[in-house]
């Protein structure tokens, strides 16, 4: 078993050690459910009340605390202790699954495919003609790449994901499993003879750099060019990427989230969970959409935007205020 003394993890964050413990530290835990052995953290003063009756020997805490360690027990001062933790998670972190040749004998790879140095492909999955893989990039088990896509190094895509022909995914991405890159945007017509006809999406998709996409998201092909994502961008799962849509860098989706064809993201815009943007919607960097709001309209850089539609934060809040003392003064 993984343990570490509390100087060993220091030596890692390169924080303040107040307090003191003899323990070996055999894992992280939250609070409320840590033993004696393990490590957790508080991120947030109000969860200060919440040490006194943890079992955890440390935690790694900000340096504003305002509570004592305690006999046996210690903190660990950091400026963030989310981010601390982060590193607390990768030293306990298990190894991933294990390839035991580095191209599974059942693994389909096209003769006109270029395939990198290092790189690790599972058992049944497809790698069709003209497909560019770059060094140590890991396939899992049950992937398919079609026709002259290109993944650059240091990637890792997971089983069942799918990415289709002429798209392009960056070096050190996670395609989580199961999600799709490149499937058809959502592009029909309605047609007198012939009802709804279908609009041809003759694009692709393109992915930056550090780009993390969760489990069942899908990202649809452009109809004329590419969809694109910027370096850095984190879409969680089930999150919907409608064509043509354009994300600059460090933007993050929430699970549930979906854009419509044609939106824009600045840099660093974030949209919680459930929030929806309407198509050809422009969203300046920086902004802030809050969970379950229906956007309709451009919103400006560092706007936050909250409701359905959404409207200022502030606004809105006002608004959920008034209409509370208006039910509550009917009831009367």
């Amino acid at each position: 078993m993984t343990s570490f003394s509390i100087q060993e993890i220091n030596d890692v964050l390169q924080g303040e050690i107040v307090g003191s413990t003899s323990l070996k530290i055999t894992a992280p835990e939250q609070l409320e459910s840590a033993s004696e052995t393990e490590i957790s953290f508080i991120g947030n003063k109000k969860y200060e009340k919440l040490w006194a009756t943890s079992k955890a020997c440390v935690a790694i805490v900000n340096q504003d605390i305002s509570i004592e360690s305690g006999e046996n027990r210690a903190f660990i001062k950091v400026k963030n202790a989310d981010l601390a933790m982060s590193q607390v998670l990768e030293l306990f972190a298990p190894a991933p699954p294990i390839f035991s040749v580095s191209i599974h004998p059942t693994a389909i790879i096209d003769d006109t495919a270029s395939i990198g140095n290092g790189v690790k492909v599972g058992a049944g999955s497809y790698i069709g003609p003209n497909v560019v893989i770059g060094e140590n990039t890991i396939i899992y088990p049950n992937v398919t790449i079609l026709d002259e896509c290109t993944i650059g190094k240091n990637t890792v895509i997971w089983s069942g994901t799918v990415i289709r022909e002429r798209c392009h995914v960056g070096s050190y991405c996670i395609l989580h499993p199961n999600c799709t890159i490149g499937a058809d945007g959502f592009g029909f017509r309605p047609c007198p003879e012939k009802g709804l006809v279908k609009i041809p999406q003759i694009g692709n998709v393109i992915i930056g750099n550090a780009v993390e996409i969760g489990a069942n998201s899908c990202v649809d092909r452009g109809k004329f060019s590419s969809t694109i994502l910027g370096d850095g961008c984190k879409i969680d799962n089930l999150v919907q990427i409608g064509h043509n849509s354009k994300l600059g860098k460090y933007c993050i989706m929430a699970g549930n989230s979906g854009l419509a064809g044609s939106v824009t993201l600045g840099n660093g815009v974030i949209i919680g969970g459930s929030a929806s943007i309407k198509d050809h919607t422009n969203i300046g960097d920086g902004a802030i959409i809050g969970a379950g709001s229906g956007v309709a309209c451009d919103i400006e850089s560092g706007k936050t935007v909250l409701g359905y539609p959404a409207v200022d934060a502030r606004d809105a809040l006002k608004q959920w205020a008034i209409l509370k003392r208006l039910v509550r003064d009917s009831n009367k």
